[in-house]
């Protein structure tokens, strides 16, 4: 059906309420505007007090506004905080499985370094102490540096066994007898411990030189340069001295031979351990008998 030509509002009563009520308040603001204007002209202190009325009456309105303004605005920070934090912790949780991962693999080497140890029958080996004992008497004059023990075959010392004070290596056990023992020194001229360099491994040879130093040798190539300051412990190689004992450092720099102080001074000390040898010597079989 086509719509009415006329489309006055005389057809609606509604319509023709709320053109007259729009005409009414744009007239009304437009007379209140004129009075405004002729006021602040002719008139300014009273303008001002209609103008403080005007801002006592929008004032509140303007702050529920800005209320409601600032409202939305916390509205969609909070949003953006909560997919902020949902990020976040899906980055945490990514972190977690890769570490819990790595410590998977830490402890399937280690299970597998275990099984490996065990198929080369290799076992780590603490050293036993044998006995507390005191150096008694040094050699100080002489360049052969031995050192006595009061302690003996009594007390379980044997010859061969490594003796060592709180800061190192001190020497070896070459003689016994009841009650007292026998040491050669490390700083003895015939005294040589195969040692390793704490910061590489490097393997390499301590001898003694008699007047209270040392010389570290490289065991396995020529031209190492040898810094001031390196230390170096036992290796265990040769099954007589435990692994990891400090035993000197390096007094200045050098290659191929340095010379290095002893970790432990004999002089300086009083009371030492002596040790079980790092591996135990073997024990001989006899071959079994050819039937006659």
């Amino acid at each position: 059906m086509a719509p009415p030509r006329n489309r006055r509002p005389g057809f609606s009563r509604r319509a023709q309420y709320g053109l007259f009520l729009g005409y009414v308040v744009l007239v009304a603001g437009a007379a209140i505007g004129a009075g405004m204007l002729l006021l602040s002209t002719f008139n300014p202190p009273a303008f001002a007090v209609a103008r403080g009325v005007v801002s006592e009456i929008t004032t509140p309105i303007a702050s529920a506004l800005s209320w409601a303004r600032h409202g939305v605005s916390d509205v969609g920070s909070g949003f953006s905080n909560y997919f902020g934090a949902v990020g976040e912790n899906a980055r945490l949780r990514k972190q977690l499985a890769d570490s819990q991962a790595l410590n998977e693999r830490a402890r399937t080497l280690t299970i597998e370094n275990r099984r490996l140890r065990v198929l080369l029958n290799v076992r780590d080996r603490e050293p036993e102490t044998v006995t507390v004992a005191r150096l008694v008497a040094s050699s100080a004059s002489s360049t052969r540096r031995y050192a006595t023990l009061n302690a003996g075959n009594r007390q379980g010392v044997r010859a061969g066994q490594p003796v060592r004070g709180p800061a190192g290596l001190v020497g070896q056990v070459i003689e016994t007898s009841l009650n007292t023992a026998r040491v050669l020194l490390l700083i003895d001229p015939e005294s040589v411990v195969p040692v390793r360099r704490t910061r590489d491994g490097l393997p390499a040879i301590v001898a003694g030189r008699g007047d209270g130093m040392l010389d570290v040798r490289s065991a396995s190539m020529a031209s190492v340069v040898f810094r001031d300051g390196d230390i170096f412990v036992t290796s265990g190689t040769g099954g007589i001295f435990p692994p990891n004992i400090a035993v000197a450092r390096v007094a200045h720099d050098a290659r191929d031979t340095a010379l290095a102080r002893p970790t432990a001074n004999p002089d300086a000390v009083d009371f030492v351990l002596v040790q079980k040898s790092f591996l135990p010597e073997a024990k001989s079989v006899n071959a079994p008998a050819i039937g006659r």
